[in-house]
């Protein structure tokens, strides 16, 4: 068995990606502490981080890493924050951020909804592609049960459908009505959507002619137990499956491709994977990550519902070199209110940690009197298959079922930036999202929709208040404007918004007088760049050339600081860098 180790420090880049992302920071850091101003370079800022492959290197697979599934509850409940406390850690901002404040493609995170519109039909495709499970057009006994599941809460079996591709079919636990199923096929679209990798998960219903079972099989519990996965067992398996118009109804999730060596951590880096040069725990990808469990109640986001995978260059042989990994999020079947054997332990989950010291304390000191939200939450009549999954949310205050390292350490930048990619779900999207768990009762999906776009608002109505929601920024000549995605959310009285705008010039940062301000009928913000008055003679990236503009929306106690250089009259006003600020004082 393997271990990735978790150092506290980044190893030093060994891909150009990587080594080109931590350097453009350092020089922005020097910039910056080199002075009282910070001045950003001039240059385009890094939107792909090219992790996934090292031209001129040869890389090797990374071993298989086995994550105990009693190691992983011990060190993430105990050890860890203990080791945590007492090591008094510094917790710097994330790392894996690009001049604009945004977060580059990799291995781990892929821009989609956050920069580009989604159309219904894309959500709903989600990482499924054209290699879809349809029981319509499958002969009997075309799809060989191979593999039992081997460890999880839904009971289920691997099939192998010729010239289609391998599935996971997973059941609804007794007891959980459709929630389960709908669940994974609900999420892992958002997920997918918002940018982070997860499978190809989609609700079937199936006659069980479908199935052949290929003899000899054996499955493994999360003890490690081994048992026969027989006939008997695979009936037990399709016995307890839902049912709609005398067809099954399961979960297909296709197996991932490449090969598996494992799953992620949450902290520390692999020594064996040269482009995984940022500690987990410092990656706003994975922090940020926190903002859209907390959405869809995913508790149980821990290292053992994620997965890494070896994507080879030759795809004919998984385990050669050179490739790449990719890391994506499993297993969401918990989400929407996973209920529990006991009602005790079923109503605190999103509330708190299985075992939370610190509400044990405060309930030791103060005999128990302090009241929690656990204590008023109810179940929805005719939604009990949710549990108590409800549109009341802090997301502040929400908790996974034991501490993750890089949840722990989400600031208010990585709470913002996850915020403006959540708030790009619309109305729309949302109901369609919902669509894919198609429920046999349409009040299920009508609760659900309601409750996620509540949820979602009160997201939007914590973060956005904090630092800017300003985003979409686009330059024209000496005219920028920003789109103000806390007036698009219609969450604030319209009383609330007043836009302005300041400006600083050259390399002392000299204050500007008014600089007008214009909201246009699409809620854009928008405003003229006053000129720098720098010599047409100098160089490109002098100092003098420097312009740095506030635009406020009158919601955020900051503005959105946008650096410029002005390259007029040839090239105009080109935008280096952005920053959030928490107060409106001056760079």
């Amino acid at each position: 068995m393997s271990r990735p180790s978790a150092p506290v420090a980044a190893r030093r880049g060994s891909g150009p990606g990587a080594r080109g992302l931590l350097l453009g920071l350092a020089l922005s850091c020097a910039a910056g502490c080199a002075s009282p101003l910070r001045r950003f370079p001039l240059r385009e800022p890094i939107w792909i981080d090219t992790d996934p492959e090292e031209p001129g290197r040869r890389l090797c697979r990374p071993a298989t890493y086995v994550s105990p599934f009693l190691w992983d509850v011990a060190d993430n409940t105990l050890f860890g924050p203990v080791s945590r406390y007492f090591a008094a850690e510094y917790v710097r901002p994330s790392v894996n951020v690009n001049a604009l404040d945004e977060v580059p493609d990799s291995s781990w995170f892929t821009n989609r909804i956050g920069r580009r519109p989604m159309s219904r039909e894309e959500l709903l495709r989600g990482s499924c592609g054209s290699n879809r499970i349809d029981p319509e057009r499958s002969a009997p006994g075309s799809w060989v049960v191979d593999m039992g599941k081997p460890d999880g809460a839904n009971p289920g079996f691997r099939v192998n459908i010729d010239g289609v591709g391998r599935f996971m079919l997973k059941a609804d636990p007794v007891g959980e009505g459709e929630r389960a199923t709908g669940a994974a096929a609900i999420a892992s679209r958002l997920y997918h959507a918002a940018g982070w990798y997860a499978p190809c998960e989609t609700v079937v219903h199936f006659d069980r002619a479908l199935l052949s079972l290929r003899p000899g099989l054996r499955t493994a519990d999360n003890s490690g137990v081994e048992r026969d996965f027989d006939r008997a067992a695979l009936d037990r398996v399709l016995d307890a499956a839902n049912q709609r118009d005398g067809k099954l109804r399961m979960v297909a999730s296709r197996w991932l491709d490449g090969r598996t060596i494992g799953p992620f951590r949450y902290e520390g880096v692999r020594e064996d994977d040269p482009n995984d040069v940022i500690p987990h725990e410092d990656r706003r990808d994975l922090r940020g990550a926190r903002l859209i469990a907390a959405w869809v109640g995913h508790f149980d986001a821990r290292e053992q519902n994620t997965m890494t995978t070896w994507m080879a260059r030759d795809p004919k042989d998984k385990d050669s070199s050179p490739g790449h990994t990719l890391h994506h999020y499993l297993d969401f079947g918990d989400c929407f209110g996973s209920p529990w054997q006991w009602d005790v332990l079923t109503r605190r989950l999103n509330h708190t940690y299985y075992l939370d010291v610190e509400q044990i304390v405060a309930d030791l000191f103060g005999l128990g009197s302090r009241p929690r939200a656990w204590d008023r939450a109810a179940i929805e009549p005719g939604q009990e298959i949710f549990g108590y999954f409800s549109a009341e949310l802090d997301p502040e205050a929400w908790k996974t079922g034991y501490p993750n390292p890089a949840f722990a350490r989400m600031g208010e930048g990585d709470a913002a930036w996850a915020a403006r990619i959540l708030s790009r779900f619309s109305d729309e999207l949302v109901r369609a999202a919902v669509s894919a768990g198609d429920f046999s009762e349409p009040r299920h999906s009508a609760f659900l929709t309601a409750t996620l776009l509540r949820r979602r608002d009160a997201i939007l109505r914590r973060y956005f208040a904090v630092l800017s929601p300003l985003t979409d920024v686009v330059t024209e000549g000496r005219r920028v404007c920003a789109t103000d995605l806390a007036a698009q959310s219609g969450l604030w009285d319209r009383s609330r918004f007043r836009p302005g705008a300041r400006a600083w010039l050259g390399a002392e940062l000299r204050g500007h007088g008014p600089v007008e301000v214009e909201v246009e009928r699409s809620g854009r913000v928008c405003a003229n760049l006053p000129s720098s008055g720098a010599a047409a003679a100098l160089a490109a990236d002098d100092p003098r050339r420097y312009v740095v503009l506030d635009l406020a929306n009158g919601v955020a106690p900051g503005p959105l600081r946008l650096h410029f250089y002005d390259l007029a009259p040839s090239e105009g006003h080109r935008l280096v860098g952005i920053e959030r600020p928490d107060s409106s004082s001056a760079p």
